[in-house]
C-alpha cells in the first residue's frame, strides 16, 4: 500500500481530518525531504501534513524557500510563518483542520504512531534502502581495513564518521570497542584506548529517513575464546532471521520471534546472554521501529527491514536485512555474499558477521 493510501485509511479509521509529521524520519518518509538543521533536536524545522489528498508543509520564513527549492516534491504546498511570531507547534495548530493528530506535541492534537504507518516498506523504500545499506557497509569496511592495533577507539570512530559523511550518511550511533573494553561493555562508546588484538565497530547511519545498522569485527590477534562466542552470536542471529520470516508469514508478533531467539541462545550454551543487551528488531525509518522483548505484541510485517544484533560477551553480530515472504536480502552485505542457505527448521547455515583478518 502506498503512503497516501495508508494515510487515507488511517484518517478514515480515526475520524481525523489531518495528520502531521515533524520528526525527521517521518517527515522524510512522507516527503522524501530533510527538515533537520539542528541534529540534536527530536523535531525538525518543518512539519508535513496530509489530509484530503493534500500535502502541506509548514515552516518558518527562514527555511521556506530552501525547503521548497531543495527538499520537497513539486506537489507540496509550503506555508511559512514569521520566525519571531510563533513556534512550529503553534503554527500548525493555527493552520490545520481539526480534529488532527501529530507525531510531536501540539495541544489538542492526538498522537500518531508513525512507526505503524511506515511499515511495511514500499518498493521505492527498498530501492533506497539498498543504496544506503551498500554505502554504509562500504564506509565501515573501508575503515576496518585501515585501522591497526595501535589505533585508538576515538580515532577509529572519527574515521567512521568521516567515511559515512562522505557518503551523505548521518551517524547518530558510532561505537568502537577494542580488546580491553568490548568484553566489558555492550555499548562500547569510544574512548582514548588502543584497539589491541581485536575490535568491534558498530554504526547506525541515516539517509533519506532510512536507517542502516551494522557491526564489523577487526581481528589482529583475537583472544582464544573469540571464535566460540562469535559463532554462538552468529547462530542466534541466523535463527532469529529465519524465525522473523516464518512468524511474519503467520501474522505473528515480535514476542513470538523473541521466543525462538531465546531458545537459540540456550542451544549455543549461552542461555542468559540475551539479558545483557537488547537484541534488535524491525528497522526502516528508524534505527529500530521496535525492539523485540519477551511477550511483545508488535506486528512482524513483511516486507520490512530487520536489524538483529545478538551479543555474546566480547562479540556481536549485526546487519540490516530485508525480509520478505519469499526470502532474505542483506542490505548491508558489503564485500561478502550473504545469501542464506536453505533453512532447516529455524536454524540457518549462515555466518552473519564479517571478520577482517589483520
Amino acid at each position: 500500500m502506498r503512503r497516501r493510501e495508508r494515510l487515507d485509511a488511517y484518517l478514515d479509521e480515526t475520524g481525523l481530518d489531518a495528520v502531521w509529521f515533524a520528526r525527521p524520519n517521518s517527515f522524510a518518509w512522507l516527503t522524501g525531504g530533510d527538515n533537520v538543521v539542528d541534529a540534536s533536536g527530536d523535531v525538525g524545522v518543518a512539519a508535513a501534513g496530509y489530509g484530503g489528498d493534500d500535502l502541506r508543509v509548514i515552516t518558518n520564513d527562514i527555511e521556506a524557500g530552501r525547503l521548497a527549492n531543495e527538499e520537497l516534491p513539486d506537489d507540496a504546498r509550503v506555508e511559512s510563518y514569521p520566525w519571531h511570531d510563533a513556534d512550529l507547534a503553534e503554527a500548525v495548530a493555527e493552520r490545520s483542520p481539526t480534529p488532527a493528530a501529530a507525531d510531536f506535541d501540539i495541544p489538542g492534537f492526538e498522537r500518531v504512531d508513525a512507526s505503524a504507518l511506515r511499515q511495511p516498506l514500499t518498493d521505492a523504500d527498498v530501492d533506497a534502502y539498498r543504496d544506503i545499506g551498500a554505502d554504509a557497509a562500504e564506509a565501515v569496511e573501508t575503515v576496518c581495513r585501515d585501522v591497526e592495533p595501535g589505533t585508538t577507539e576515538r580515532e577509529a570512530a572519527a574515521a567512521l564518521r568521516e567515511a559515512l559523511a562522505r557518503r551523505d550518511i548521518r551517524a547518530p550511533v558510532v561505537l568502537v570497542g577494542g580488546e580491553t573494553r568490548a568484553p566489558e561493555y555492550r555499548h562500547y562508546t569510544p574512548q582514548d584506548v588502543e584497539l589491541g588484538g581485536y575490535a568491534l565497530l558498530s554504526v547506525t547511519g541515516h539517509r533519506g529517513g532510512l536507517a542502516a545498522s551494522l557491526t564489523r569485527t577487526v581481528r589482529f590477534d583475537a583472544p582464544d575464546w573469540f571464535d566460540e562466542r562469535q559463532a554462538a552470536a552468529s547462530r542466534v542471529a541466523s535463527t532469529t532471521l529465519a524465525a522473523t520470516r516464518a512468524v511474519g508469514r503467520a501474522d505473528g508478533t515480535a514476542g513470538d520471534v523473541f521466543e525462538h531467539l531465546r531458545e537459540a541462545y540456550a542451544a549455543t550454551g549461552f542461555e542468559g546472554e540475551w539479558r545483557e543487551h537488547h537484541q534488535g528488531g524491525a528497522a526502516g525509518f528508524a534505527g529500530r521501529e521496535w525492539i523485540a522483548t519477551p511477550g511483545s505484541d508488535a506486528s512482524v510485517a513483511l516486507p520490512t527491514g530487520y536489524a538483529w544484533n545478538p551479543t555474546v560477551r566480547g562479540t556481536k553480530t549485526e546487519d540490516t536485512w530485508l525480509v520478505t515472504e519469499s526470502g532474505f536480502e542483506c542490505l548491508t552485505a558489503g564485500d561478502v555474499d550473504r545469501t542464506p542457505a536453505d533453512a532447516i527448521g529455524f536454524d540457518l547455515a549462515l555466518e552473519h558477521a564479517v571478520a577482517f583478518e589483520g
